[in-house]
């Protein structure tokens, strides 16, 4: 609740509400001889120490905005200012604590509002380390030192995405997790513009046939033909490769999103003869641990051990086979909205960015030094 008080005339003080609900009323309905003015849009309460001091110790952690004339008239309302700020100071500082019982109610406010695995796993560490960071500075209130916090996390190079994320993080644990209300907005810092690394078409079939492995053969084959996450290609079951209508099902994808993209014939046949040989299920690429399927920092390091084997120079990852997929196609003439709906962009801006990688329109342009 936020609370604005000032003197109304002789008898009464003014008290104007904003951002209250029904406990903050009742709040103010506590004190005896107070009136609502609905021309005003105002409470009043007797102008005495008594009811003042009663207002203020029961609008306690909220914000309370009091007009000077007010606070030089009653000295005793600075000093009651002061300890308010002094306590929640103090209560910042010593709520940023993480323990298993903390971290499970943060897992469990995550999961109730339906973010994924990988965020919530992420989340958590933002917060654990930012708590470590936090404990040792407890001089410093909550939002400076997420401040300082974010800081430091850029001048030791992490990306703006990640500190972007930390302080996503650390809002929802504030809000959801140990009640503050928010008195400050974080700065951020701006989002950076990247260009997808893109592989060429002839690097893609180099890297491909660079892997011996009939199973990891498929997945390289399924991942860059069909355009997928690394987070998906795991999670595929045989049932979602349907080749008389050359698609392939995406369950739960990015955003918790269905979708259907391409099912290459030839990547089919390799996963068909795969398919064969081992008689996966239930998962089509299933893992060491019976039941279930192959982890994605798996599939991360079959793509590193056939880049490092085909001899291709690029410092790239799996997911460059998913960003050539989508540039391949735009260079091929197909229309954006088919490539959004493709990778399951929710927003045309994300697929809009192969526009800048695609090489089709800047290859008809001859440099200066070529016509010397």
């Amino acid at each position: 609740m936020e609370i604005r008080l000032g003197i109304r005339d002789e008898r009464t003080i003014g008290i104007q509400i904003n951002r209250f609900g029904k406990e903050d009323i009742l709040k103010i309905k506590s004190i005896p001889g107070r009136k609502w003015v609905p021309d005003e849009g105002i409470w009043t309460i007797p102008y005495t120490i008594a009811k003042v001091e009663q207002l203020l110790n029961a609008c306690f952690g909220d914000e309370v905005k009091v007009d000077q004339r007010l606070v030089e008239d009653s000295p005793f309302i600075q000093e009651w200012l002061d300890k308010q700020v002094q306590a929640v100071a103090a209560a910042k500082r010593s709520s940023y604590l993480w323990n298993e019982e903390m971290e499970h109610r943060f897992r469990d406010a995550l999961t109730v509002r339906g973010y994924s695995g990988k965020t919530i796993r992420a989340y958590s560490a933002h917060v654990k380390r930012f708590c470590a960071y936090h404990r040792e500075r407890e001089s410093q209130t909550g939002e400076s030192c997420v401040q300082q916090y974010a800081l430091s996390l850029l001048k030791r190079a992490y990306s703006h995405a990640y500190v972007n994320q930390a302080i996503s993080a650390l809002k929802f644990y504030s809000k959801h997790v140990l009640n503050l209300k928010e008195t400050a907005s974080y700065i951020r810092p701006k989002k950076e513009n990247k260009l997808p690394n893109v592989l060429s078409l002839d690097e893609v079939m180099i890297i491909l046939k660079a892997v011996d492995n009939l199973k990891h053969q498929a997945i390289l084959y399924l991942t860059y033909s069909s355009g997928l996450r690394v987070s998906e290609v795991v999670r595929l079951r045989i049932e979602d490769c349907d080749h008389a209508r050359q698609v392939l099902r995406v369950r739960q994808g990015k955003g918790r999103k269905d979708r259907i993209t391409l099912l290459s014939d030839s990547a089919y046949q390799l996963v068909r003869k795969y398919v064969d040989q081992e008689k996966p299920e239930p998962w089509l690429f299933p893992g060491q641990t019976p039941g279930r399927h192959l982890t994605e920092r798996s599939v991360q390091k079959v793509f590193e051990k056939a880049l490092s084997a085909s001899g291709v120079m690029k410092q790239v990852g799996i997911h460059a086979l998913r960003h050539s997929f989508a540039t391949h196609l735009l260079e091929n003439g197909i229309d954006l909205r088919y490539i959004q709906e493709l990778l399951g962009h929710q927003s045309s801006r994300t697929t809009e960015r192969y526009t800048h990688v695609s090489v089709k329109d800047i290859r008809r342009i001859q440099s200066p030094l070529d016509r010397m």
